[in-house]
């Protein structure tokens, strides 16, 4: 059995992270959806908000769960027994960075693999910070985000629950 972890922040998950979750989970026979912090970034959404809205659009994958996890990702892995780890890939200058996680990966865990998907070429410009700048601006993200999380984006914008730390 390939039990598989598809880790990010998902602040917020777009289509693009959907469209990887779906093919992941048709090569693994589990995907555990692994919400992160990035102490890089200033999340317009706490983790506990990430986790309901990744469940919510995975529901309909018999084989996809969610969880979220603060340490070594690879240390995650031997908690959860999961043989693999998934990463999307836009363009090759993603590949660099994700290339070094994951001899980063390798070198900490070597029972553990990556998996490297390409995303599909519609979604090649995708990125969670750029849905939210799109949106801070109150320009159109239908299209980029499932129909619920384009719904909770527009009303954390407009009801002001932001402190606009993403511009």
């Amino acid at each position: 059995m390939i039990r598989a972890l598809y880790p990010g922040s998902f602040d917020p998950i777009t289509n693009g992270h959907l469209d990887i979750i779906e093919r992941a989970s048709r090569l693994c026979d589990e995907v555990l959806v692994t919400v992160l912090p990035n102490t890089s970034k200033s999340p317009l959404f706490s983790i506990e908000e990430r986790v309901a809205m990744i469940e919510e659009v995975v529901a309909p994958f018999h084989n996809v769960s969610v969880k979220m996890h603060a340490g070594l990702l690879v240390d995650f892995a031997d908690e959860q027994n999961a043989q693999v780890i998934i990463k999307g890939l836009r363009a090759v200058s993603d590949f660099e960075y994700e290339f070094q996680m994951a001899l980063m990966n390798r070198k900490l865990n070597q029972k553990v693999e990556t998996m490297f998907l390409m995303t599909q070429s519609q979604n090649s410009f995708l990125s969670s910070s750029l849905v939210k700048e799109v949106a801070r601006l109150n320009g159109c993200i239908k299209g980029l985000v499932p129909e619920t999380v384009e719904r909770v984006i527009r009303h954390k914008f407009r009801s002001g629950l932001t402190d606009d730390r993403e511009g």
